[in-house]
């Protein structure tokens, strides 16, 4: 029995939206071809069209606005299954901002089929004329914008795509696309796709405002990625070795560690990480810190537990370890009755916590690991010296044993 594409998730148009025809026709020109869920890629972008994620049973991907070719394209090169198909699903709108990526996978001729949903307008952010707005459109829209539109069938075949076509009649839409997943090379298939919201409440008289149909062909080849035997990225991975014991008590443990750029906080966040591991634990370690890099604040997130971590957020931190100004201010909405905290003790924490001179004692770029030392000897889930251990690898070893070793034997109250 043939599996079905499109799943049973209520459609999240507007009632009369184009995008649910075009959907179901995508899904029904895969079905008649022998496709199931496993043989389909879909890669939606930003808008009205990226809401349609849910709608399919088979491997999606979400994209940026106007990145979703760059993301098909990448899928597509890699995937060396000839069997399996990358469809990219895109508004007018993501078609224009990423025009450039459209024209150089026309260019290559990846085998993938670009499905362009032209409502002739921005749909989710109030009707905005778009590229591919028609002039008589932007009149009936009362538009001031009088620049050509985007002939966008016509620029992908003169950069090289295989098959690039327009349709405007619904009863073609699923045999065009059969036509294009079984083209091999780029495909653009544009299909026209009213907005009820902004444009007009009759299929009649939108036929009215878009360019006429439109189909082109190539006759090349699909582009070919030689596939090349190299070494994989996990090979110069280092290996640890569960060497420590751990006393760790329930299922997982969140530790966030807040601090300055150059503070050292994502160094102290990989070295704790890297001890639970040695200490027989699992750990994953997330930073965050702002585009400047050099200046800011820095966050780490680190969470260690008994069994593989499958999800690494961390919206509810157990511990929170501060160490300067710049990072109170990111997590002091984030301290919650119950955690432990350690703070250096220019903070000013009004509650609970383990203040100590960590600057003072670390110096900036020390005082992280100082605090994560701190913790470790407080709560004992794995020993310090799981910590000594690997920060003794590190080329900056000796700053690293001098920050652990000025917080450990300190007694402090909170």
């Amino acid at each position: 029995m043939q599996e079905k594409i499109l799943t049973d998730v209520k459609m999240p148009f507007c009632p009369g939206c184009g995008h649910v025809a075009n959907t179901k026709s995508i899904t029904k020109a895969f079905e008649n071809l022998g496709y199931t869920p496993k043989d389909v890629i879909m890669v939606s972008d930003i808008g009205c069209t990226g809401l349609v994620d849910p709608l399919f049973a088979s491997h999606t991907i979400h994209g940026l606005h106007g990145r979703s070719p760059a993301l098909g394209v990448g899928v597509a090169m890699g995937l060396d299954a000839p069997d399996k198909k990358v469809v990219v699903i895109i508004g007018d709108g993501g078609a224009t901002i990423g025009l450039q990526h459209i024209l150089e996978a026309a260019r290559r001729n990846v085998d993938m089929t670009l499905v362009v949903y032209n409502n002739l307008l921005f749909g989710m952010t109030g009707g905005q004329m778009s590229g591919l707005s028609t002039n008589d459109f932007k009149d009936f829209k009362h538009s001031a914008d009088e620049t050509e539109p985007y002939d966008l069938v016509d620029l992908a075949h003169s950069a090289g795509a295989a098959l690039a076509v327009r349709v405007t009649d619904v009863k073609s839409y699923t045999k065009v696309l059969e036509e294009a997943y079984e083209t091999p090379g780029f495909c653009l298939v544009e299909l026209a796709s009213m907005c009820t919201s902004y444009g007009m409440k009759k299929v009649a008289e939108f036929k009215g405002f878009v360019e006429a149909e439109e189909r082109k062909v190539n006759e090349r080849r699909a582009g070919m990625v030689p596939i090349r035997e190299t070494r994989s990225l996990l090979s110069g991975l280092e290996v640890l070795d569960s060497t420590f014991g751990n006393n760790l008590n329930i299922e997982r443990q969140g530790v966030l560690i807040a601090g300055s750029a150059g503070g050292g906080v994502q160094s102290a966040a990989v070295l704790l990480a890297k001890a639970a591991v040695k200490s027989g634990l699992y750990a994953s370690m997330k930073g965050e810190y702002p585009i400047t890099v050099g200046t800011g604040f820095s966050l780490a997130e680190v969470i260690i537990s008994k069994k593989p971590i499958h999800y690494t957020g961390l919206e509810n931190p157990g511990n929170i370890l501060v160490v300067t100004g710049d990072g109170w201010e990111k997590v002091k909405d984030k301290i919650r009755d119950g955690q432990m905290v350690v703070a250096d003790e220019k903070i000013p924490f009004h509650g609970e916590a383990y203040s100590l001179p960590l600057v003072k004692k670390a110096g900036k770029k020390g005082a992280a690991l100082a605090a994560v030392a701190y913790w470790l000897e407080k709560t004992g889930i794995f020993p310090v010296e799981a910590l000594i251990d690997v920060a003794s690898a590190h080329k900056y070893a000796s700053s690293l044993l001098e920050a652990i070793q000025s917080t450990v034997g300190i007694s402090v109250e909170k």
